[in-house]
């Protein structure tokens, strides 16, 4: 059973904009390693966004084509202690995919506060493909860029399923949220909620480097493969 499960809801909140508990401080460590990481965010997501612009760009003009309107989609999703902040994407569904939530909802397949649909209806034929490939999470480089997010982190939650975190779930939001992390190559969304927690703590507690270039390394094979990811 899930962890999220078998603990009291969150207590009512003042705002909107209040976490359910708060933000446990993130393990000690030297300024010069979070300057290192911050160096190698930049570089990697530069690199990234500069060698898959005509990727994104074909992507785009795809989705326009098959969709009309914009390519682009942009979310809220909650950072570093709480903080939130506008994700970019490109659009992998219809563009009244939020009104339909409610339609789809008994077909969530992921446990705890999270919502997953292996065959989502709303995802249009493009974004299907763009979901197995990764390549609508391209744009996210550019949340890297501007500091946003990391290259290696936990993945950003919505605001809705920060709602129901309990204290443990709490944890990832004690460190700069990422594009690819443990979870992604693990598995992604055939893990279940608590197993997914796990993966983010232990990176939580032991990140390097080193470690974040072999995670990034690891990454490519499975996007490729689609492994997971829906």
């Amino acid at each position: 059973m899930s962890a999220v499960q078998t603990l009291p809801p969150p207590a009512r909140r003042r705002d909107a904009g209040a976490l359910p508990y708060p933000v446990p401080a993130a393990p000690p460590r030297p300024a010069w390693q979070y300057a290192l990481k911050r160096g190698f965010d930049v570089v990697v997501a530069a690199g990234v966004l500069v060698i898959t612009a005509p990727v994104m760009l074909v992507a785009a003009l795809a989705i326009v084509a098959a969709t009309g309107g914009s390519p682009w989609y942009v979310q809220e999703r909650v950072g570093m202690n709480g903080r939130r902040f506008r994700l970019f994407k490109l659009r992998t569904m219809i563009r009244d995919a939020h009104a339909r939530r409610e339609e789809v909802a008994h077909l969530n397949e992921v446990d705890g506060p999270v919502f997953k649909i292996r065959r989502d209806p709303r995802v249009h034929a493009v974004g299907a493909l763009l979901r197995r490939t990764s390549i609508d999470e391209l744009p996210n480089f550019v949340n890297v860029l501007l500091g946003d997010m990391s290259v290696v982190g936990p993945r950003p939650p919505l605001p809705e399923e920060v709602a129901h975190y309990d204290a443990v779930a709490m944890r990832r939001l004690c460190m700069r949220p990422g594009v690819t992390c443990l979870w992604q190559i693990s598995g992604r969304s055939a893990l279940s909620f608590d197993e997914w927690m796990e993966l983010d703590n232990r990176y939580i507690d032991s990140w390097t480097i080193g470690g974040d270039l072999r995670i990034v390394l690891r990454t490519i094979p499975e996007v490729l493969g689609g492994t997971g990811a829906h």
